[in-house]
């Protein structure tokens, strides 16, 4: 992967963090790295992301329909990938109608996940491999448990997850569409440590901007940003509007010091090249 050190990231080396490592690329190549980029970190809920394109390629093939039943009475795929199925947290237990409320949910991650187990007959874990990861030569990626929030990496594999955002190889570009925006866009609901938004927009798998504040990105961050926080103190987002990703990854459980920081790393993520 081409690196061009084109942005300044050293800000990272003043967080209150055991190990840092951060990168931004756009379509052509890697922007600028900073820290170890070798080093594997568990992503936690970017895990989500990975998941979620794994069961988009699913979709694809025909595996599953985004409106094959899943999760809850009532509930399908798409309601799994958009938090939507009305399951909570992280048990079985049904808080909501399906459609009705943003619940955000690893259960129901892990019900996706099991839906296409069930229909392909493959382990969760060769579909993501065969269907994401080998064709995207992220070869230091692994899932280990829950594809919710199991999935360990490093920065160059997840720059080039950002690529294929960017760039999509492994689906249509209807499908990239349909991930990226609002599913249900009028349900209200919680964003894990951030608070509360109405309404609160999530595509397929992605977390959406929109006009959230507070919030983890950059405020120069576009409404159409998506992607995905995660709870071991990571992030990765793709801004369609400045057409770069960003990728972060430390290994200090998210609190109020990633919202103190993350939001200047996002900006320079998005800085004129130098």
């Amino acid at each position: 992967m081409t690196q061009r050190q084109l942005l300044d990231l050293s800000l990272v080396d003043e967080w209150p963090v055991p190990h840092v490592a951060t990168g931004v690329t756009d379509p052509d190549g890697v922007l600028a790295l900073h820290g170890d980029p070798h080093r594997i970190f568990r992503l936690a809920s970017i895990s989500k992301l990975l998941a979620a394109w794994a069961s988009l390629v699913a979709v694809e093939e025909g595996t599953v329909d985004l409106d094959t039943p899943a999760g809850p009475e009532g509930s399908t795929v798409r309601h799994l990938l958009a938090h939507a199925s009305g399951l909570d947290f992280d048990s079985n237990e049904i808080r909501s109608a399906p459609g009705r409320r943003r619940i955000y949910s690893n259960t129901g991650i892990e019900v996706l996940a099991d839906t296409v187990v069930e229909h392909s007959g493959l382990p969760f874990e060769t579909y993501l491999r065969e269907g994401v990861l080998d064709p995207l030569a992220m070869t230091a990626t692994t899932l280990e448990g829950s594809p919710a929030h199991g999935v360990h990496s490093n920065v160059l594999d997840l720059a080039r997850f950002g690529r294929e955002l960017l760039t999509p190889t492994l689906l249509a570009p209807e499908t990239v569409a349909a991930a990226f925006e609002p599913a249900w866009p009028d349900l209200a609901g919680v964003l894990p440590g951030i608070g509360r938004f109405n309404p609160l927009p999530w595509g397929l798998g992605f977390e959406i901007r929109g006009t959230k504040d507070p919030h983890w990105t950059g405020v120069g961050n576009s409404p159409r940003t998506v992607g995905h926080f995660g709870g071991s103190g990571t992030f990765l987002w793709m801004d369609p509007a400045i057409r770069r990703a960003c990728v972060c990854l430390t290994d200090r459980p998210f609190d109020t010091w990633a919202l103190g920081h993350w939001p200047a790393l996002s900006e320079a993520a998005l800085a004129p090249l130098s």
